[in-house]
């Protein structure tokens, strides 16, 4: 058995200055990057490195689904790898910690869907993904308090408690209206500039790090040389709305745009016949939130991206 397995990070299109960036890069473990040539389609590539297989096989990376640190070290450099390459070229980006047992593996799966992989990245070329999030945070809204009546500091506690309680439903459906004006406007500049929209699970529990209650997770692909407008549009949709907060995060590598909208399998989903499911989604803006690609991923996708190709 080897002590080396092979973790792809990227499907790439060549491109002039891309193998000295790739020569460059470490990626997972700290192992050296390299390219891997699809024999399927001409012009394809896998960014590969070979990484130890006592923490890269199915059971180790069961067992560091509990070590956040280590998750984040891997994710960081998943990312770092896929930001490097998609400065100089199109990347559709695999998910975190896909694996095979060794190159041949790797290929001859993905070869079997280099038709496929070509195509996605036809549609991914020369754009970027912007993350949008609205936030409500009704502290944040004014309170439209109606003139106190002539008594009221005699209330007993029952009446005062009921109305400070309508006072609060006051401002969270001022906060929530707002929000939803928000969105339109959103979705209006979108509808000028994007040419596809992601929608993820709103961030709650763990994930939900930010002030304010999280409504919308989206996610865009924007032409590279549209992004700015978008970003300076979409960055004024909160401007005179009172309670909510608009938090733009980008430009990101296309993530959420990797796996095809009508893709019946999620990505990372393994192939029966243990060759793997080689379209997937990486490190957020994905179903754990667009934001952060490097804090999203750490924080919740699993390693469920790890092929069959792993197993014995």
């Amino acid at each position: 058995m080897s002590d080396r397995v092979s973790y792809v990070y990227a499907v790439v299109r060549e491109a002039d200055g891309l193998g000295e960036a790739v020569a460059g890069l470490s990626g997972a473990a700290g192992a050296p990057v390299r390219l891997l040539p699809l024999t399927g389609a001409d012009g394809l590539s896998l960014v590969v490195s070979s990484v130890p297989s006592e923490d890269f096989r199915e059971e180790a990376l069961k067992r560091h689904l509990e070590d956040l640190r280590w998750l984040e070290a891997v994710a960081r450099a998943h990312h770092g790898v896929i930001e490097e390459l998609s400065a100089l070229t199109t990347v559709l980006p695999l998910r975190l910690a896909t694996v095979y047992l060794d190159d041949e593996r790797a290929t001859n799966a993905l070869d079997a869907q280099s038709e496929v992989l070509a195509q996605r990245l036809s549609h991914l070329a020369a754009h970027v993904e912007w993350g949008v999030k609205i936030y409500v945070e009704p502290s944040a809204a004014p309170a439209s308090q109606p003139a106190e009546p002539a008594g009221s500091e005699d209330l007993s506690p029952g009446r005062a408690y009921l109305r400070t309680r309508r006072a609060q439903r006051t401002v969270r459906d001022t906060a929530h209206r707002s929000a939803r004006t928000a969105a339109e406007r959103i979705e209006e500049t979108a509808r000028r500039y994007a040419a596809d929209r992601a929608r993820h699970r709103v961030q709650q529990g763990e994930l939900a790090t930010a002030p304010g209650e999280n409504v919308l997770n989206d996610a865009y692909l924007v032409p590279r040389d549209r992004a700015e407008e978008f970003r300076d549009e979409v960055g004024r949709a909160a401007d005179g709305l009172d309670g909510v907060r608009v938090e733009l995060t980008g430009p990101w590598a296309p993530y959420s745009f990797a796996t095809p909208p009508d893709t019946a399998d999620p990505p990372g989903t393994p192939d029966p016949s243990g060759a793997g499911d080689p379209v997937g989604g990486a490190a957020d803006p994905d179903s754990t939130g667009t934001g952060d690609p490097v804090r999203s991923t750490a924080r919740s996708h699993t390693p469920a991206g790890t092929e069959r190709g792993t197993e014995p």
